[in-house]
């Protein structure tokens, strides 16, 4: 039981974290190259990890950890950014993940990856288009583009290693 609080609690603090980390970078380093000719925020691919968590956090724990953590990460990106991104970041974070949910939950029981896929897709729109206004960051097809890309990238990574990890682990052991 102790072990799956260390767990549980684990991911609440890299979901945090990621958020924290997304501002951070944006402030900080600005737009950047993410390939194809298209650009985004620095906090791209931290932001994309949000979407990936976000939803092992709901498994685990419920939305209502979920929305906590959000809260906490955006007061603390209040800390370390400006402000306005601060909250550009979390009322975009909150709209998408309600969005998410909406889409994650009933194609849960259609199977975990993809619920995530799906549900992170469709979040990553709404983050993106809603943080990019927001923040009055440039809304450019570059700028969109740039941003679902890294975003894209950010949530398959993650979601085809822990896919692959969990049929490792169902493998039986090989008879000698």
């Amino acid at each position: 039981m102790a072990r799956i609080r260390c767990w549980n609690a684990s991911i609440l603090a890299a979901y945090t974290l990621a958020i924290v980390g997304s501002n951070w970078l944006t402030a900080h380093r600005g737009f950047i190259a993410v390939g194809f000719g298209l650009q985004a925020t620095a906090g791209t691919y931290c932001a994309g990890a949000t979407l990936a968590l976000r939803n092992l956090i709901q498994e685990r724990s419920g939305r209502r950890s979920v929305v906590a953590a959000l809260v906490v990460g955006a007061a603390l990106s209040a800390v370390t950014s400006p402000a306005a991104l601060a909250v550009a970041s979390g009322v975009s974070f909150l709209i998408s993940e309600l969005l998410d949910t909406a889409v994650y939950t009933p194609l849960r029981r259609r199977g975990w990856i993809r619920a995530v896929l799906i549900g992170s897709a469709v979040g990553a729109l709404l983050d993106t288009v809603g943080f990019l206004y927001l923040a009055h960051l440039p809304m450019s097809p570059t700028a969109i583009g740039g941003q679902l890309v890294g975003k894209t990238w950010a949530v398959w990574i993650p979601t085809a290693a822990l896919a692959a990890w969990t049929r490792l682990r169902r493998r039986p052991a090989c008879a000698t």
